[in-house]
């Protein structure tokens, strides 16, 4: 049984827990790795190892920090493939797939290559006589990511991207379901020339969580996961004095108006919710046509749709998407479509009980459509996380932004139409953090930011982008006077200075 150890100091470290947590190839349903599960010691040891890295790291010039990305950015690319088959191997999504998620995170790693431009502070010269003010960004020390298993390469590299580009050292505490490729993100940035201890990775359970939440030199703090943890890393670790962003659930909505065009909408839809097996935050879970004429067509056609769809293992090139990522996730899917059915959405296609010959203990559902879904169904209001589409029938373009708009969460929208004015009207006035307008998966390119609201998001700051340079760093201001000559004096002055 191969051990997954913890990455710190620049090297594998095993950890003296004795505790593990079993990693499963969700293709077959078998046991393929045992990953360790740290102890605050080991944390401890982590958090130093980044704090003396810290003290050399920081003081590191920003082009010289942007060669180390632009080395990591060049090895990532030549390890593609091994990055995308490892981590096919532990998630179950389709390689083509993990390239996607390895790819989109690099987009950030490209991204911070630019740091000594947007690392430019801003200067006032003659702000009042003989005085001049500028501002300078500096990095705040040891900082962490708490990332979830849906996106093993893409949201560490999101995280981690631009902390350390800015100057920062970095706590990577991954999902233990699918652990070994932040590992190897770990040994490549060390490879592109970060001196050990700026990248290191801890694996572990709610313990290990609570103390990067907790320990006095962890500055910062960013999680993606579900609303309810995202809700308590926020509180504890705020109030342990950290800055936090902590990124929740989600249901997206795709708004299909009358004069969409259903063929590519029902693509859009197929690939938005039935890829990756529908384990993404991003995904299109919900699609709200307007007027009964719209939903009856879309319906018929996304049956024809979802009979085309090739369920395979991760490895099978032909397949459309693969397992899910355990056995518990598997049964808290159909879970929720046995709701669905108890709560009288009409069930049109049904995805439980899916078997793929050969991998009868593979992780598997099939692709499954309600219709007739209401918005007090618990099946509608909660987050499903796998290979199911809901339709909900709305009468007008009034009531398909209301559903978004009153939904708890409000990470992504889309809208389908080829009415410019609709589309802009319902861009200003949806209550969602990203839209997408005629793009079924809103997520924002490199140099925008991320980030839902409501139940979606917890803090005030977005990931990456110029949101994340203003997450990972503080902001210090000089003013600054030269006197013209040592015989110019000032009299004291007794009230608030001011520049008039």
């Amino acid at each position: 049984m191969r051990d997954i150890n913890h990455f710190i100091g620049g090297e594998s470290f095993t950890g003296a827990s004795g505790r593990f947590s079993d990693v499963f190839n969700p293709n077959t349903g078998e046991v393929q790795a045992r990953v360790q599960l740290a102890t605050d010691s080991e944390m401890d040891r982590a958090i130093q190892s980044s704090q003396v890295a810290f003290e050399s790291w920081s003081q590191v010039n920003p082009q010289r920090r942007a060669r180390v990305m632009f080395e990591y950015k060049r090895l990532i690319e030549a390890n593609m493939q091994e990055l995308a088959e490892m981590l096919s191997a532990e998630h179950g999504k389709v390689v083509a797939d993990s390239k996607g998620d390895i790819q989109r995170g690099l987009e950030v790693v490209e991204f911070a290559c630019g740091i000594p431009h947007v690392l430019k502070g801003e200067y006032t010269w003659g702000a009042g006589p003989g005085i001049d003010v500028y501002s300078m960004r500096q990095p705040l020390g040891v900082v962490a990511g708490i990332t979830p298993f849906n996106f093993p390469a893409m949201i560490p590299m999101w995280m981690f991207g631009m902390a350390i580009a800015v100057g920062n050292t970095f706590i990577l505490k991954p999902s233990e379901r699918d652990p070994s490729v932040p590992v190897r993100l770990a040994e490549l940035m060390m490879e592109a020339g970060a001196p050990a201890g700026v990248l290191n990775v801890v694996h572990g359970d709610k313990s290990a969580v609570d103390a990067i939440l907790t320990h006095p030199q962890v500055h910062a703090v960013s999680f993606v996961g579900s609303s309810d943890i995202a809700n308590y890393v926020y509180q504890l670790g705020a109030a342990n004095g950290k800055r936090v962003q902590a990124m929740g659930g989600a249901k997206n909505h795709g708004i299909v108006l009358p004069d969409a065009d259903l063929d590519q909408v029902v693509k859009d839809l197929s690939g938005a919710a039935f890829g990756s097996a529908g384990e993404r935050c991003m995904a299109l879970p919900v699609v709200v046509p307007v007027g009964k004429k719209t939903a009856d067509e879309l319906r018929e056609r996304m049956v024809a749709e979802m009979a085309t769809l090739q369920v395979g293992v991760s490895t099978d090139a032909a397949a459309h998407y693969g397992p899910v990522v355990t056995a518990a996730h598997k049964a808290r899917v159909e879970g929720w479509i046995d709701q669905g059915v108890k709560e009288g959405a009409e069930l049109v296609v049904d995805g439980r009980g899916f078997t793929l010959q050969g991998h009868e203990n593979g992780f598997f559902v099939g692709p499954s459509l309600f219709d007739k879904v209401t918005p007090d169904m618990e099946s509608y209001k909660e987050e499903i996380f796998g290979p199911v589409l809901q339709i909900v029938r709305a009468a007008s373009f009034e009531e398909a932004l209301e559903l978004p708009s009153k939904h708890q969460y409000g990470n992504g929208v889309a809208i389908f139409t080829q009415n410019g004015r609709a589309a802009r009207d319902f861009a200003a006035r949806v209550n969602v953090g990203m839209v997408g307008i005629n793009v079924p998966i809103p997520v924002p390119v490199a140099y925008h930011s991320f980030g839902g609201w409501k139940r979606s998001a917890f803090g005030d700051t977005n990931q990456y982008g110029m949101e994340g340079l203003k997450f990972w760093t503080k902001v210090k201001t000089v003013t600054a006077r030269w006197p013209d000559s040592d015989l110019e004096h000032v009299d004291s002055s007794f009230v608030i200075p001011t520049m008039a």
